[in-house]
């Protein structure tokens, strides 16, 4: 029944790879399921969308803890559309060289993609005088 539901059965194994992707999954799932829709309430309902600008962006980047709920954001949306994309790949993909390419370029992607948000974050720098008139 719950294979059915939820797409597989949970494999079998402690401490295996496929186990914790199995796990890992369905968390980051529900995890992102609540931190996208409160990233939309507040920049797409919240404020008006002509008034995100980049000074609404540096204002709320002023306070550390919308940088790291961003970067969490960011973290788990990442993995969890890149553990999708394997298991797709390790599903659809038969021949082994393919497989094996495919995999390593989705880590690539995962890996740049990952540092290029991050270095974005950390760096961003908040100017010293701001309009907040929409803030």
């Amino acid at each position: 029944m719950l294979s059915r539901l939820y797409g597989g059965s949970r494999p079998s194994g402690g401490g295996s790879f496929e186990t914790f992707s199995w796990y890992y999954f369905r968390i980051s799932g529900i995890l992102l399921l609540f931190l996208v829709i409160i990233h939309l309430l507040i920049m797409h309902w919240t404020n008006d969308v002509s008034c995100t600008t980049y000074d609404f962006i540096a204002a709320r980047y002023a306070n550390p803890f919308w940088r790291l709920y961003d970067w969490l954001l960011l973290t788990i949306s990442l993995t969890h559309g890149m553990n999708g994309l394997r298991v797709v790949i390790d599903d659809y993909v038969h021949a082994a060289l393919t497989r094996s390419i495919l995999l390593w370029l989705s880590v690539f992607v995962l890996i740049a993609f990952f540092m290029l948000g991050t270095i974005t974050l950390i760096t961003f720098q908040v100017p010293a005088h701001l309009n907040l008139s929409c803030v």
